[in-house]
């Protein structure tokens, strides 16, 4: 379990025992103030940044690294940092599939170590992925389940949403699968988190569209 491991500075607090954290951000500038600072720690500490984002995003998420003093092009090219695309990670497969996924963010973590990073800090953005009920109840039982094998990695997960294209059905939804949250870029013990158990089981009785994720 990770309550042995060292705590990581985030949202003016600290990642300890759980390290699952879903954000909300309503700016490119809101979500930058949190990240910048937690992403240039680690590499600065010789940890691995593994980044998902849309496609359209990422020559600016490059531009802010480099802005914060990140030397983009040589991390890139020892592995240090890596930005990955939404059809290499999430859409893999042509369409969003979580036991493809589950198996990919374990990969990743495993990576890591194999390439002599101490700790991987994972950021990804995945609001592509739904284009419909039907992949919105799979993406957020895939959240869930992310639950049951992170605590045995040190690493930190940070799922991050863009709040604007987000409705409050699936705002809950996410909220309920991350013990830890931020919010006004602060980080939480989330209150909200529900039993894995409980929640794939009320996830799968789902029959149809009772609601929109999709704003």
């Amino acid at each position: 379990m990770n309550s042995t491991a060292a705590p990581i500075p985030f949202g003016r607090s600290m990642l300890r025992e759980h390290r699952h954290v879903c954000a909300f951000f309503s700016s490119a500038v809101e979500e930058y103030d949190a990240l910048l600072p937690f992403i240039c720690d680690g590499i600065n500490c010789g940890q691995r940044a593994f980044h998902v984002l849309p496609t359209q995003h990422r020559e600016d998420h490059l531009k802010r690294l480099r802005n914060a003093g990140i030397d983009v092009e040589n991390t890139m090219k020892s592995r240090q940092l890596e930005v990955a695309l939404p059809e290499d990670t999430y859409l893999k497969a042509g369409r969003f599939n979580q036991d493809a996924m589950l198996a990919l963010v374990q990969e990743t973590l495993k990576d890591g170590t194999a390439l002599g990073f101490p700790l991987t800090r994972m950021i990804a953005h995945a609001e592509v992925v739904l284009d419909d009920w039907k992949s919105g109840n799979e993406f957020v039982e895939y959240e869930m389940r992310l639950n049951e094998f992170l605590p045995n990695y040190d690493d930190p997960v940070i799922c991050t949403y863009d709040a604007n294209l987000l409705t409050a059905p699936f705002a809950v939804d996410i909220l309920r699968t991350h013990p830890v949250v931020i919010v006004g870029n602060i980080l939480i013990e989330n209150s909200f988190f529900t039993s894995p158990q409980d929640f794939i089981r009320e996830v799968r009785s789902r029959t149809g569209p009772s609601q929109s994720y999709r704003a």
